[in-house]
């Protein structure tokens, strides 16, 4: 009788015992106990958030996220040790020993994104992060540019993932997963670009020469549109920068394509750019960065770190594997290989949709702060 209990056999073989019953070896004293919210007791979101960490899986990488961005935004200068000279030729600056100036000096914060973020919703976060001056430095493809701009000009609907693309096409929308952007949109956009384009040539070729770069480009179109909803408006009032490697790759390079026939000759320069973008890493004395999705903006921020030996503090949000070697999949230790993220580097990637994940990182870091410290000024008022 094949599979059945051997003749006289009454108790289980010690080994299968043994098999079952491995003794445990005792757990560190500091180890996390996993526990969730409990909602017979009053929750909020700050109080339901922070169980997250205890939690396990990506709401534990979701609240170590929350950790590591709140860590970047509050370290300083003086919170590391004095430098110390062993060189008597090469003397320590006396404003790194400058116990004020230690107090001023900031982490650097590069917030990099992806196109279809600015046509969700996230595209109100990070305009709220430009406007408040909580982030350092942009990067973004080049959607992720006029898609900020078109939404000053008309707006973007929700439509549904399953809406049949002939049927679209037939009626002039176009699909951004469950987004919907009509034609109109970019028609608008074009009326809008086309003359500023045909200044920017202007004004290359007229007495001041004036030389452009991709950042250049975005700072003037963010004055341009003047527009209080816009990313690049407040970018521009507040002087922060924006970098985009690829900015052809979308429908501002469809517009500066065809002006390319229609008024031949503007050049838009990317070597000023690469060495702009890489000095914010290298001069920085601590960086952190931000980045939502992958690809080029991915790439872009981690290679400008490679300049310093890697960026300090890293938070990665996308939904990419690594099992077919993209950037977007890639981990943060494999950027630590590269040089891109430093060592001893605290770091997290967290598998999500940006717009359910990142909407509530920044309500526990950049935001908190931010409403505590309006209560504060009227309370003073």
């Amino acid at each position: 009788m094949s599979g059945s209990e051997p003749a006289g056999q009454k108790s289980l073989p010690d080994a299968t015992q043994a098999a079952v019953f491995v003794s445990s070896a005792e757990m560190p004293k500091d180890s996390v106990v996993i526990q969730g919210p409990d909602f017979s007791k009053n929750v909020t979101l700050d109080s339901l958030l922070s169980t997250f960490i205890t939690s396990g899986f990506q709401a534990s990488a979701v609240g170590r996220a929350i950790e590591i961005v709140n860590e970047m935004r509050q370290w300083r200068l003086s919170d590391d040790p004095l430098p110390v000279s062993t060189d008597d030729q090469n003397p320590i600056d006396p404003e790194l020993l400058d116990p004020e100036y230690r107090k001023s000096v900031k982490c650097k914060i590069f917030l990099g994104y992806t196109s279809n973020l600015v046509s969700s919703g996230v595209r109100e976060i990070i305009r709220f992060l430009v406007q408040y001056k909580l982030v350092d430095c942009l990067v973004s493809s080049a959607g992720g540019v006029e898609e900020d701009f078109i939404k000053c000009l008309a707006p973007t609907y929700l439509g549904e993932f399953a809406l049949e693309g002939t049927k679209l096409r037939q009626q002039g929308l176009n699909r951004i997963g469950n987004l919907l952007v009509p034609n109109d949109n970019y028609c608008k956009f074009e009326d809008w670009v086309v003359p500023i384009l045909d200044k920017l040539l202007e004004e290359q070729n007229g007495e001041q020469k004036t030389a452009w770069t991709p950042s250049k480009v975005i700072r003037r179109l963010g004055k341009e549109i003047a527009h209080e909803e816009s990313i690049y408006y407040w970018a521009y009032k507040n002087d922060i920068p924006v970098f985009c490697p690829a900015l052809t790759d979308g429908s501002l390079g469809d517009m500066i394509y065809f002006h390319s026939y229609k008024s031949p000759g503007l050049v838009i320069d990317i070597v000023a750019d690469i060495r702009a973008m890489n000095n914010q890493a290298v001069f920085a004395k601590k960086t952190g960065v931000i980045i939502l999705g992958g690809g080029v903006v991915k790439h872009h921020i981690c290679n400008a770190n490679l300049m310093r030996n890697g960026a300090d503090y890293a938070v990665f949000i996308n939904t990419g594997q690594e099992f077919d070697g993209s950037d977007a999949g890639a981990r943060p230790d494999e950027a630590v290989s590269w040089g891109k993220i430093r060592m001893d580097a605290k770091s997290v990637k967290v598998y999500a949709d940006a717009t359910v994940v990142f909407p509530l990182i920044v309500s526990q870091t950049f935001a908190k702060d931010f409403q505590q410290d309006e209560k504060t000024q009227k309370n003073e008022s």
